[in-house]
């Protein structure tokens, strides 16, 4: 029996060394010839030397004793050495079978897991790594010492140096081609398959999700993470992604680059195994596909039992609730999925405090953000706990959840204005709530007990939020940095990690949780390795996601729990009216009447929103004057209206020679008076020519001399370029209404950041805040200048300049039947009282003598018609008033008098 340890080395029996031939013993021989000569020549008795004889005869009995000695004994070592080599090799058997038993425990196949079930999925170091392809022959781990020189036992140390029938192992990862028939290599392709499903627990592999209908029942199909095994039972190409291909490849068909291993049936259960450049011989498992099925749905019933996993189960949020933990304070759990059969929960507080959610669509992210709001809903009052939710992907992910008491809002991109007019409230909470810390001398959220909650904002697609608005980057990043403290907390949910999280919220959200993404990029980027890129993509694996906490060294998988309506409505029913802190003021109505904001003493112009101040104040108009921008029915007569009706004021008129005659005498208007201006752009370009300048030049000193002079000037424009724009330059506070496009705001004035499309009349922004301007009704601001007189022929001499052709002749042919004398004008021509003298401008312009009599003497009467001719006629640089031209007017020049505007005639 042997004696030896396992790792012992076997020594090996060796022939004992033959005895030496025993030596002829000289002295036994010679002694008794010298003693017998001694004494025959002593007694000379010839009898003596019959003793000579002795010497030899015990000599040759001796070497004849020792040699039947020698002989005996190697007879005996013999036969010990034909005992011990029998030993040796029982011994070599032994050590060959218990190596064999050994590697086979360390690496079962099929059959030998099935005849040991607990060793199923036991997490064994060595065989997690190795593939099992078959059994053969290998090298032993067997050591053998002695035996030098001896056939035999050269012999036993080759076959100590062999085991067989001991697994054949290739690397897990290497792949491997099975290369025949097609339905006898699927068969060992099953085998090869379910050995790694029967070796690695779900999640330490999982099944992709292509692949034979007999893996379906298995639960590693169903897997989040691991490597990804690939059974391609009827060939095709591998996976870039694939860890562990097992390949069916048909006769004579090249197998896959990605296989290193190569196995070449040639038995139904004999192969060819080539690897590293090796090939040896190996008897493989197979597996009918009926045999696979059962094992695999063998396989689900052992995960169910023992890791609560059941296939294509995905708990509801009710059943979460049931096992999630209490809330405590200083805390925000939340069970809204499931592992291992059990409740899984995140807490914003201890795990965050600021949560990053990455997503594809259809991934199941707006499912987890739903589970997750009623999950904290369900375990905090709306005192401890306040919701912001944003969903900026044009659809109502969060609609459903508005009746719960804690949401204070529930905003989306298609009313972008106010939920960026809420986020920017936010701005105004961090001050909020650091005045309240700093009010309770405390340090944070924690110690200030009841009178502070929490608040958490979640936002679906805030890609899309910051792609709109840039801005909103460094608002997310001053919450993340200071939310800790002061109880604010972030989940912000993409589709994708890169380019969207900036370093300033990456930072400070140490909670990543990552649904299916299409780039491994993006999952390196949150969870720092590839598996979110890996989840599977069938619709049974949705809502699998995985969770890296804080503290975690790896990403652990969760299936998200589903919540159906009546979990929302029971955990809306039991906070029945409470109400959570809502962060912001409502937003500004779409009218506010004048009676509510009016203020005696001053001009309220409407009501500011102040989100980033969290206050709505009125806006006063104290400055001598104010600028008003807007486009087509954006409220701009509205702004007139409001200042009318709390303020003396003139108006200055629509009509181009109303226009013309207020603006050119502002220098007149008295001190305290407002003067409005409407359409200033559509009122100078009705003043054509020299006549708009002149007018802009009067309205530009009128505002520069305001403040000096007491008096206010409010104007409205719809464009901003030209004289317009010199004007404005000297307006310095501007009220910007809606305009139809970003570069319209800009150019009106206003920031781009700023702009908000389709907003209601009278809403705009004065600077950079918004302002609701006040309601003052259907004022009618609208002032009809008189029409001008007609003049007609009086005592004094006349003189008419008119255009030739049918007007003049007219007028002659009326005045004629009046009795007036009228003369042409000629070289006989004179000017007479009660006559009047008419022609076309170049022929007064040829009687110059008596062209400068009726300057000096005569009622001057110029038609509109002639203006080219006007100052060459009246000898003046001056303009005349403005007149609408073909409107039949006229100028009227009487010495030492203003030029005034007539009708030349009546209608």
């Amino acid at each position: 029996m042997s004696t030896y340890a396992p790792d012992d080395p076997l020594a090996l029996p060796r022939r004992a060394e033959p005895a030496p031939r025993p030596p002829l013993p000289l002295l036994t021989v010679v002694v008794p010839v010298v003693g017998a000569g001694v004494l025959w020549m002593v007694t000379g008795s010839a009898y003596a030397l019959l003793f000579a004889a002795l010497g030899p005869l015990i000599a040759i009995a001796s070497v004849a004793d020792a040699a039947r000695t020698s002989k005996r004994t190697a007879k005996k070592d013999a036969a010990a050495l034909r005992r011990r080599r029998a030993q040796a090799e029982v011994d070599v058997a032994n050590r060959h079978d218990a190596e064999r038993a050994q590697r086979w425990a360390t690496h079962p196949d099929v059959p030998r897991f099935l005849a040991r079930p607990e060793s199923i999925w036991r997490v064994v170091p060595e065989r997690e790594s190795m593939l099992v392809v078959g059994s053969g022959e290998d090298a032993s781990a067997l050591r053998t010492t002695g035996g030098d020189g001896e056939d035999a036992s050269a012999e036993l140390r080759r076959r100590a140096a062999r085991v067989d029938d001991v697994p054949v192992l290739v690397p897990l990862t290497t792949g491997v081609a099975v290369v025949g028939p097609p339905a006898l290599a699927a068969a060992v392709a099953r085998a090869l398959a379910l050995q790694v499903l029967l070796c690695l627990s779900p999640g330490r592999v999982r099944l992709s999700d292509a692949g034979p209908s007999w893996a379906d029942a298995a639960p590693h199909r169903a897997a989040a993470v691991g490597p990804l095994l690939q059974v391609l039972e009827d060939g095709g190409l591998v996976g870039g992604d694939v860890d562990i291909p097992i390949v069916v490849v048909p006769e004579g068909a090249p197998p896959p680059p990605r296989c290193g291993a190569v196995l070449r049936l040639t038995g139904p259960t004999k192969a060819r195994l080539d690897l590293d450049g090796r090939s040896r011989d190996v008897t493989v498992d197979v597996l009918s596909a009926a045999q696979a099925a059962h094992l695999a749905g063998l396989l689900a019933d052992r995960a169910e039992r023992a890791l609560g996993q059941t296939a294509g189960d995905v708990l509801t949020l009710r059943e979460t609730l049931r096992q999630a933990p209490p809330a405590r304070r200083g805390a925000l759990p939340a069970a809204f999925g499931s592992a291992g059969g059990a409740a899984a929960s995140v807490d914003l507080v201890a795990d965050g405090p600021h949560a990053v959610v990455i997503g594809m669509t259809g991934a199941g992210k707006s499912e987890l953000l739903t589970s997750w709001v009623v999950s904290l809903c369900a375990a905090h009052t709306p005192s401890q706990l306040g919701l912001l939710l944003v969903d900026f992907k044009g659809g109502r992910t969060f609609d459903h959840l508005a009746p719960l008491p804690h949401v204070t809002g529930v905003l989306t991109d298609l009313d972008e204005a106010t939920t960026l007019r809420a986020i920017e409230s936010l701005r105004a909470e961090v001050r909020f709530r650091e005045r309240t810390l700093a009010s309770l001398g405390v340090r944070d959220v924690d110690e200030a007990g009841e009178e502070l909650g929490r608040l958490v904002i979640v936002v679906d697609e805030y890609a899309a939020l910051v792609a709109a608005h840039p801005l909103l980057h460094d608002v997310f990043g001053d919450l993340a940095a200071r939310g800790r403290a002061l109880g604010i907390h972030l989940v912000l949910a993409a589709q994708r990690a890169n380019g969207v999280f900036r370093e300033a919220v990456l930072a400070n959200a140490p909670l990543r949780i990552a649904l299916r993404v299409a780039d491994g990029t993006d999952s390196r980027a949150v969870l720092g390795v590839d598996d979110a890129a890996r989840l599977s993509g069938r619709a049974d694996a949705r809502g699998t996601a995985l969770v890296r906490r804080s503290g975690d060294t790896a990403p652990q998988p969760v299936r998200v729990a589903l919540c159906d309506a009546t979990v929302i409505a029971e955990t809306a029913a039991r906070w029945e009216g409470e109400g959570a802190r809502r962060p912001w003021l409502p937003a500004l109505p779409e009218r506010i009447p004048l009676a509510s904001v009016r203020q005696a003493g001053v001009v309220v112009l409407g009501t500011a929103d102040e989100p980033e101040q969290q206050r709505q104040r009125a806006v006063v108009w104290d400055e001598p004057a104010l600028a008003v921008v807007g486009g087509p029915r954006s409220g701009r007569t509205g702004v007139l209206r409001a200042i009318a009706a709390q303020t003396e004021t003139l108006l200055v008129p629509g009509d181009p020679e109303g226009a013309w005659d207020a603006l050119t005498t502002l220098e007149h208007v008295p001190a305290g008076s407002t003067v409005l201006v409407d359409d200033l752009d559509a009122m100078l370009a009705a003043l054509r020519g020299e006549y708009g300048a002149v007018a802009a030049e009067s309205l530009e000193q009128a505002l520069r001399g305001a403040r000096t002079r007491g008096i206010r000037i409010a104007l409205t424009t719809q464009r901003v370029g030209g004289g317009v724009g010199r004007i404005l330059e000297l307006v310095p506070r501007r009220l910007v209404l809606g305009t139809a496009t970003r570069a319209d705001h800009v150019a009106a004035g206003g920031d781009a950041s700023d702009h908000l499309p389709d907003l209601p009349p009278g809403r705009g922004r004065l600077g950079r805040t918004l302002v609701q301007v006040a309601d003052a009704g259907a004022q009618d601001l609208s002032v009809v200048s008189d029409p001008p007189p007609v003049w007609q022929p009086g005592r004094r001499p006349a003189a008419v300049v008119a255009p030739a052709g049918a007007r003049l002749r007219r007028l002659t042919a009326e005045w004629e039947r009046w009795g007036i004398p009228v003369t042409p004008v000629d070289g006989q021509a004179s000017l007479t009282r009660g006559g009047v003298v008419i022609g076309p401008p170049d022929a007064w312009l040829a009687q110059w003598r008596l062209l400068a009599d009726a300057r000096a003497d005569a009622d001057l009467v110029i038609d509109a018609a002639c203006a080219a001719e006007y100052r060459a006629l009246v000898g003046s640089r001056d303009l005349p008033p403005f007149v609408v031209p073909g409107a039949g007017r006229g100028w009227w020049h009487v010495p030492d008098r203003p030029v005034r505007r007539v009708l030349m005639e009546r209608d």
